[in-house]
């Protein structure tokens, strides 16, 4: 059988894979720590749960609009302009299968062969896989470990072409949990209005911030802004709502309906129960999230002091999202067992044989100096995963 070259290029999820691989060991009875996955490990509250166990007995478990319900569309509307002071019209917002699906239904209804997006890098790994799908071109703006991670106007400036399209925003960033100012959104917005191109904002995670930091929409900062900007999001992270899958996009009206059609023909509409349950996570109580965004904030504290008390490991604190991504590098060139190690896929082998704790190499994320730990689990296993590491680092010679 012959297989599509996109199909042959794409490159698999890191995250996923070694999630996978982490859960196959734990079936065989070894004692893994996974700190790949980014999945909040607490429950989804009651009162969604309730709401979805409502839609099954009211037989709320047909087909619905392709773009979503009314009732789901219209809390996505109230949540945005109660949390970000925006305005959007039903016929603005489109419901998708997760915040994924969101993201690749933008970019199917915006790219041509050969047009370009600018990515910040480090980057979420599904970026620049999307954009090649839709035979585009990803092209990376560095940023710097010693700047925080922080994207700046002067790194996009010189990246942007007669080809650019789309610059991707995720602030708080997966995987650095850098999160961008006011100020550093202000030069972006100045740039996308000036050479005209359009900003892609991925607010997954604006609700786990932390120590003050308030998070801005950029569509907010001007009407040229809002008409230019994509904003995606998702229930996943800050409801604990991974497998419910929905997602949904806010944006103008003309891309909004043929990232309709689009979806219409791919997967149709997002499950009706977990629509039904996502109107009351966005409009009913919101003390879940800000319980489990302090819980986050705790780990954050005890996670990042811990990798910086390790030698040859440097972590900055987070602003946002809950990912650590700790500079490794100084440990290259030591060896264990007489083999030494190169790179952070060869030193995440390690702590995964070693250690038993399963992390993400930075080389997925475009950073080959860091690895990626997610503090989305039990202080408990925080607290056994950071002892096995600093054993490992300090077994290194």
């Amino acid at each position: 059988m012959k297989i599509s070259q996109r199909a042959k290029n794409l490159v698999p999820s890191a995250t996923l894979v070694i999630s996978s691989k982490a859960r196959q060991m734990r079936a065989e009875g070894i004692d893994v720590i996974g700190f790949a996955a980014g999945e909040p490990d607490f429950d989804t509250p009651d009162h969604i749960k309730e709401a979805a166990i409502q839609a099954i007995r009211e037989g709320f478990t047909k087909y619905t609009a392709s773009g979503g319900i009314n009732e789901l569309k219209d809390a996505v509307v109230t949540k945005l302009k109660r949390d970000n002071g925006l305005t959007y019209a039903r016929n603005q917002v489109l419901i998708s299968c997760g915040g994924k699906h969101s993201l690749y239904n933008v970019f199917q209804a915006l790219l041509d062969p050969g047009d370009e997006v600018i990515i910040p890098a480090p980057y979420w790994v599904s970026f620049p896989e999307q954009v090649k799908l839709c035979d585009a071109t990803p092209v990376f703006a560095a940023t710097a470990e010693q700047d925080g991670f922080r994207l700046h106007r002067g790194s996009v400036e010189s990246l942007v072409t007669p080809r650019t399209r789309i610059l991707v925003l995720n602030s708080p960033s997966n995987p650095t949990g850098a999160a961008l100012t006011r100020k550093e959104l202000e030069g972006l917005a100045a740039l996308a209005v000036q050479r005209d191109f359009l900003i892609l904002a991925d607010e997954t995670y604006e609700s786990l911030v932390y120590d003050g930091y308030q998070h801005v929409s950029i569509a907010t900062l001007s009407d040229a802004m809002y008409a230019r900007t994509i904003l995606v999001n998702s229930l996943s992270k800050a409801y604990a709502m991974t497998g419910w899958r929905v997602g949904y996009t806010a944006g103008p009206k003309e891309l909004i309906a043929a990232m309709d059609g689009l979806q219409s023909q791919m997967t149709s509409n997002p499950t009706s129960i977990a629509q039904r349950a996502a109107v009351v996570a966005l409009t009913g109580p919101q003390e879940p999230t800000h319980r489990m965004r302090d819980e986050f904030a705790r780990r954050r504290r005890y996670i990042v002091d811990r990798l910086n008390a390790m030698p040859g490991v440097t972590c900055l604190s987070p602003e946002g999202a809950f990912y650590v991504f700790p500079n490794v590098s100084s440990l290259y060139g030591k060896r264990h067992a007489g083999k030494a190690i190169g790179n952070s896929t060869e030193f995440s082998a390690y702590l995964l044989d070693a250690a038993r704790i399963a992390v993400v190499p930075g080389v997925e994320f475009g950073n080959d100096a860091h690895i990626r730990i997610s503090y989305a689990t039990s202080m408990a296993n925080i607290e056994k995963g950071m002892d096995r590491m600093a054993e490992a680092v300090k077994a290194l010679g």
